[in-house]
């Protein structure tokens, strides 16, 4: 009887249960399509996070340098008597630019923390290679005999320099190569820890004309090729990566990393462990992923800052009207409904059962409502996917100077006696392209469904308290 009554109202006034249908998936599909873009927004932001990261690392540690540690190498021929006019110079050295140095035993505390899965350390470092002849300077230590002034002085110096890794290779899954892929060659194995093998950058590589079987230079020692990887660019990736232990022993920084890859049990562990290393390690800077995201600027940041807000906000307004819409129509149709209540009511129909009957309808038009919704938000996400512009995020490198390919000195060089490195580009920013595919995940349907059995009981609940306060005697009053 209940289903039968039900279908038959429903099809009686198909009109309005349309409309009230159609206002519920409107609201229901805004919310779905919402919802849908700021998850591909944050996926495209996850992707330049990666980047910088690398997959399976929540947590990077690292640490300023102290005061007086930056000062410059001396290339191997500081305070040389034959250092003046006329000094050959090739000098090759691995240095830490600009991060501080943290004890291989701070990698083995954190991975002993109770929510960390992994821990790895590495080295961030560049290579700077120094080569040229000092012009002969006069005796008053006036310009060079050649005539050519300080622009001769920086013709004959020429420096170039390159980014390095040093890689943990008992720990694998995290670190700098743990969201790389192999292109050609292979990768590093636990045997090459002491082994004068390097992996490349791909880009790199192309610059340089590198392949599987080239040999690269760092700190005058030979290195093969053993394999060329392809990162993604959302950061600045190294151009070269070696073992873990052969940067130490070339930088001199044994038993030192400057950076602790660290990667957390589970995704809600990753707060907890960042607090446990702050605790352990109170000079360090830890952070996150969550965290490096307000560092992510470009138009990514901007549709991010709209999808969270005002998307947000529309997508409430909209289903909020929804659902006020669909409570007043119900409690309208109740009205003109008086004399049908309250011929049932003297047929003996309870008010509980006028009720329920009024609820079925809400709900069933809600139902019908949110499966149209969840068409209208698959096709709303389709549509951002198709005509959404690909999405620029810059993020400031983390490293020092990428490669400079022979760049010459401009004011980097000390003078003969002494010297120091390149300058290096401090926390350069580095621009990529994301694109925004707006994904619907069975979440957001589940939400739309629920969201359209509570629009239905919304509305029935309205009209069911009106139902209910009809007076039979009244009703009857009406019928002509």
């Amino acid at each position: 009887m209940f289903f039968t009554y039900l279908r038959r109202e429903l099809r009686r006034r198909r009109r309005q249960a349309s409309f009230i249908a159609l206002g519920i998936a409107v609201g229901i599909g805004l919310v779905i399509t919402v919802t849908a873009a700021s998850t591909g927004v944050k996926n495209a932001q996850g992707k330049v996070l990666h980047a910088l990261y690398g997959v399976g690392t929540d947590v990077t540690v690292t640490q300023s340098p102290k005061a007086g540690s930056g000062a410059p190498a001396g290339f191997g021929f500081r305070g040389r008597s034959g250092a003046s006019g006329g000094t050959k110079i090739n000098a090759d050295v691995l240095v830490n630019p600009s991060l501080g140095t943290l004890g291989s035993s701070a990698v083995t505390s954190i991975s002993q923390l109770k929510h960390v899965s992994a821990a790895a350390g590495g080295l961030t470092l560049t290579d700077t290679k120094i080569s040229g002849k000092i012009p002969q300077f006069s005796s008053g230590g006036g310009a060079p005999s050649s005539g050519g002034g300080g622009g001769n002085f920086r013709g004959n110096i020429k420096t170039s320099s390159f980014t390095v890794s040093g890689v943990d290779l008992a720990t694998a899954k995290v670190g700098p190569l743990s969201s790389g892929k192999l292109k050609s060659g292979a990768t590093f194995s636990t045997s090459d820890a002491h082994s004068d093998v390097a992996v490349v950058d791909a880009n790199y590589a192309t610059q340089k004309k590198l392949a599987v079987g080239s040999t690269v230079t760092v700190a005058k020692t030979k290195f093969k090729v053993i394999g060329i990887v392809s990162v993604p660019q959302g950061g600045s990736p190294p151009n070269v990566y070696i073992p873990l232990a052969r940067a130490q022993s070339l930088a001199g920084m044994s038993g030192k990393v400057n950076t602790i890859y660290v990667s957390a049990t589970s995704a809600a562990n990753i707060g907890g462990v960042s607090r446990e290393i702050s605790s352990l390690l109170p000079k360090a800077t830890v952070t996150t992923s969550s965290s490096l995201a307000s560092e992510v600027t470009g138009s990514l940041s901007s549709a991010s800052s709209l999808a969270n807000n005002l998307g947000k906000w529309l997508a409430v307004a909209v289903l909020f009207a929804a659902f006020l819409l669909a409570s007043l129509l119900t409690m309208s149709a109740v009205s003109r409904r008086v004399r049908e209540f309250g011929t049932l009511k003297a047929l003996g129909w309870q008010s509980r059962r006028i009720i329920g009957q009024v609820m079925g309808e809400s709900i069933t038009i809600g139902i019908v409502g949110g499966a149209a919704g969840v068409a209208l938000g698959l096709a709303g996400a389709a549509i951002v996917s198709s005509v959404a512009p690909s999405l620029s995020a810059s993020v400031g490198s983390t490293t020092g100077s990428a490669a400079t390919g022979g760049a010459q000195v401009a004011g980097g060089f000390g003078p003969p006696g002494g010297g120091g490195p390149a300058r290096t580009a401090a926390s350069t920013p580095h621009s990529v392209a994301v694109h925004l595919t707006a994904s619907v995940t069975v979440s957001a349907v589940i939400l739309a469904v629920v969201l359209a059995i509570a629009g239905g009981l919304i509305a029935g609940s309205f009209g069911g308290w009106r139902a209910a306060r009809l007076r039979p005697a009244a009703a009857l009053a009406r019928v002509e």
